[in-house]
């Protein structure tokens, strides 16, 4: 019972309050902007999530819907969409070959960085952050994520 009592005090705490409002804007902000750097490469914001994953490495479409909190349908189409345009492949795993891997083309590379280069709400707000100051947010970030952000990293 107690446990409960703290937790909502803690939910109408005016810091708490404050904290959580200030991730819904950044969080807002940051998609209004994706979606507007995704429209430069004539990509939705999906797509561009989707090759900014494949950038990083080569995955599995289910691991890619898990990440994305959707269902791997909605990925499949989205591949298949980054496929035809030159920008993704599909290729066997390495390690299974009965299972396939989505991946980023070299083109698809280009893009993808191309795409984070034109993210400026996120980079011009954090270069007024001191470097410790960024790491102190990162672990914090990292902390409120939990296990979540072991499967982003």
């Amino acid at each position: 019972m107690a446990a409960s009592s703290s937790e909502d005090r803690t939910a109408t705490d005016p810091l708490t309050c404050e904290v959580v409002d200030l991730i819904g804007t950044v969080v807002a902000r940051y998609h209004a902007e994706y979606e507007l750097a995704a429209a430069e490469h004539a990509l939705t914001g999906a797509q561009a999530r989707v090759l900014a994953l494949l950038a990083r490495e080569p995955t599995p479409m289910r691991k890619i819907a898990e990440q994305l909190k959707c269902e791997p349908s909605n990925i499949t189409g989205i591949v298949d969409r980054l496929e035809s345009r030159g920008l993704a492949e599909r290729r066997p795993h390495p390690a299974d070959r009965r299972v396939k891997v989505a991946a980023a083309t070299e083109e698809g590379l280009a893009t993808a960085e191309r795409l984070r280069g034109g993210l400026h709400f996120a980079r011009e707000p954090l270069a007024g952050l001191t470097p410790a100051e960024r790491t102190i947010l990162r672990d914090l970030l990292r902390r409120m994520l939990g296990d979540e952000a072991d499967a982003l990293l």
